[in-house]
């Protein structure tokens, strides 16, 4: 075990812990009952998705005019919410894929529960387009097999087809990814514990794991691939997303600039959603010696990068507008900035570009409850900036006769709760039942920043 500090590095892991102290600190919170904090949070998050599910039934039997939908805005909550949970889902996989190809070591105290919460992000992501279908029951026609129904078929030129492909693929690798990655810790809690209902259940699923050097090896090879695999679609699946709107003739959405675009600002979302979860995971289950203040500096420094690139599109989106001499395309980002829904605008503004350049600061960067608020708010201006993308533009047309506005109802409201209800939920679960910290990968870096006996470099 390591001896002292290193003048060159700083440890990732505090505390001078050792392989056993490991295991016992992060499995310690799956050995005892769960708390009564516990279950009062989790009543809640059950309660906001019964709501979410009772709205979501409702308008199912009565029909989506149950929401604020008009003749000028067809889109608009829903797709929202779509868009900001997708985004949130990304950076799970950047942390787990991205950061592990270019050997990032303070990764491995945060990327299983980043990785969870992509999982859970995109489940919730999945409802909106299949309720925005009218016909839910008949969701899976985008799906193409051979089938009876005649000339029937996908049409492979739509975007919508795109995101079922896309969301499908990232869905199931970053699945696969996380259940790669916890077949090591299941076999640690195999191993470790008295109940013989959870040896039967973790010795299932952790595969017959005996942590030889072969089993070792053959696993390293495994999520190296899957990190190959994994590490194109944080680019692709935002990018798709991006062209529902990108690939239309609507003023403000047509723009090759929303690729690029969409995948900063979904990785700036999804950094400040894990920030959001991982300082409180940190708080209540005493992790601090495991994310560290360099952890979240280091989280810090990626939301100061992807917010210069997010108030970077804004402006370019400004200037394109001023230089293309299109009065439509001039009109649009006017009325974002002026019209009738300005407040929203400059609610994403704030939140999104003058907020994160708080960070610049050290003293704030180290301040866990000052990053928490400010995680919040860029999560807070996130949902805006979707908002004001997809509603705003559509509240004004090309015709002033077919102007109008828009304005949630209460379904819609108690979806967004539900959806929210539904993410906390499993989440929740997955703290309850699950390692949260990976377990093997951190025994791994515990050397890091230290210096062995007789080590005078």
């Amino acid at each position: 075990m390591a001896d002292h500090v290193s003048n060159l590095r700083k440890p990732l892991i505090l505390g001078n812990k050792t392989y056993e102290a490991v295991t016992r600190d992060v499995c310690h919170p799956l050995d005892q009952k769960s708390s009564k904090a516990w279950w009062m949070t989790f009543l809640v998050a059950m309660a906001m998705m019964g709501l979410g599910m009772v709205a979501v039934t409702y308008q199912i039997e009565t029909g989506i005019g149950t929401w604020g939908l008009n003749n000028t805005v067809g889109w608009a909550f829903d797709i929202t919410n779509f868009v900001f949970w997708i985004g949130i889902g990304h950076a799970g996989t950047l942390i787990s894929a991205i950061l592990f190809l270019f050997r990032q070591r303070w990764r491995t105290s945060v990327n299983r529960s980043a990785e969870a919460m992509t999982i859970f992000a995109v489940i919730c992501a999945g409802i909106f387009p299949i309720i925005h279908m009218g016909r839910p029951w008949l969701a899976f026609w985008v799906i193409p097999y051979p089938n009876f129904r005649g000339p029937l078929w996908v049409n492979f030129r739509s975007p919508l087809v795109w995101d079922m492909f896309a969301i499908s693929v990232y869905f199931t690798i970053s699945l696969v990814f996380w259940y790669v990655g916890l077949i090591p810790d299941l076999a640690t809690i195999r191993d470790r514990t008295t109940s013989k209902i959870k040896r039967a259940i973790t010795g299932f699923f952790s595969l017959g794991w005996n942590g030889s050097n072969k089993t070792w090896l053959r696993y390293e090879t495994v999520y190296l691939l899957l990190a190959g695999l994994a590490t194109p679609l944080v680019v692709s699946v935002h990018t798709i997303v991006s062209w529902d709107f990108a690939t239309s003739i609507i003023p403000g959405w047509h723009a090759t600039i929303f690729p690029p675009y969409f995948v900063a600002g979904a990785i700036f979302s999804g950094f400040a959603m894990v920030m959001t979860l991982m300082l409180i995971v940190r708080k209540v289950l005493h992790f601090e010696d495991y994310i560290t203040l360099h952890h979240i500096e280091a989280m810090c420094k990626v939301i100061i990068a992807t917010a210069g690139m997010v108030g970077l599109a804004y402006m370019t989106e400004f200037f394109v507008a001023a230089y293309s001499g299109n009065e439509y395309e001039r009109f649009a980002f006017v009325n974002r900035a002026l019209g009738p829904y300005a407040w929203a605008y400059w609610i994403m503004a704030v939140c999104n570009v003058l907020i994160p350049q708080l960070l610049w600061w050290k003293k704030i960067r180290t301040n866990p409850t000052a990053v928490f608020f400010i995680a919040i708010l860029i999560n807070v201006g996130m949902w805006f900036e979707r908002f004001v993308i997809i509603t705003i533009s559509l509240t004004r047309d090309y015709l002033p006769a077919s102007w109008a506005s828009y304005a949630p109802t209460s379904i819609e409201i108690a979806t967004l709760i539900g959806s929210f209800g539904l993410f906390f939920t499993l989440f929740l679960l997955f703290a309850r039942f699950l390692p949260m910290i990976a377990i093997g990968e951190v025994k791994g870096v515990l050397s890091y920043g230290h210096r062995q006996k007789g080590d005078h470099s």
